[in-house]
């Protein structure tokens, strides 16, 4: 199969960039934990239980924010946009929170299509949305030259070409990658393979919105307010 990038383009195209991102997580492992249990003190010893069944921290992780190194700490058998099956893992968070939310709403709905008992029901899950700082070498396959290659990193499902793209970034050291998403339309998102870009503000901002998945597509609502975005399912086909 061709590639869609040429080898010049690690050359004249990746460039030191920073940037905000908004990422969103589901935040229901507390709760999970509490229906277990019938104390704090209970609780504070099962979670610390169930910390060492966990893979280690990364060495370059030690010492940060759970939110920024928890996509590197495990490796999935399913693969992601820039991340082959079982490869090390990569934060994903997109430069908007409208297209945040319509990333989470789409992975919702794959899981809830992709799940036979659940595929006919309404799924409600609590998700934590928050924004960190990217900075470092990066390939932004919104420009030239990297733009060429737009058929290649917009497929819908087809992700091979973003998996070759993204095994030559690591190789190179490229700590992020910019890209637009197929979830929202003018959505851009960032695909950051080094935890050591990653920091958050002191008082970094997280937020609290419901999310409502069904075979017809997802809304989320923050809660609280009256911030709603809605998605259907037809944009994702």
């Amino acid at each position: 199969m061709t590639r869609a990038w040429k080898a010049a383009w690690f050359v004249t195209g990746v460039r030191l960039r920073s940037a905000t991102l908004w990422r969103g997580v589901e935040a229901q492992h507390v709760v999970a934990t509490m229906r277990l249990v019938d104390s704090l003190e209970e609780q504070r010893v099962l979670e610390e239980l169930l910390e060492t069944s966990k893979p280690a921290i990364p060495p370059d992780a030690q010492g940060r924010h759970y939110l920024i190194f928890t996509p590197f700490r495990y490796r999935s058998p399913l693969p992601s946009r820039f991340r082959r099956p079982s490869d090390p893992g990569v934060w994903y968070g997109a430069e908007d929170l409208k297209t945040a939310c319509a990333e989470v709403a789409y992975w919702k709905w794959r899981f809830l299509m992709d799940s036979d008992a659940l595929a006919g029901e309404a799924m409600h899950t609590e998700h934590t949305l928050f924004n960190a700082r990217v900075r470092g070498s990066c390939a932004d396959l919104t420009a030239s030259p990297w733009k060429a290659g737009a058929r290649a990193w917009r497929h819908k499902t087809n992700y091979s070409g973003c998996h070759d793209v993204a095994d030559e970034a690591r190789k190179r050291k490229v700590a992020w990658i910019r890209y637009a998403t197929v979830r929202a339309p003018a959505g851009v998102c960032g695909a950051v393979f080094r935890v050591d870009a990653l920091s958050l503000a002191d008082a970094f901002e997280q937020q609290t919105w419901a999310c409502k998945t069904s075979r017809r597509g997802a809304y989320l609502q923050r809660a609280g307010r009256g911030e709603r975005y809605e998605f259907s399912a037809a944009a994702w086909m």
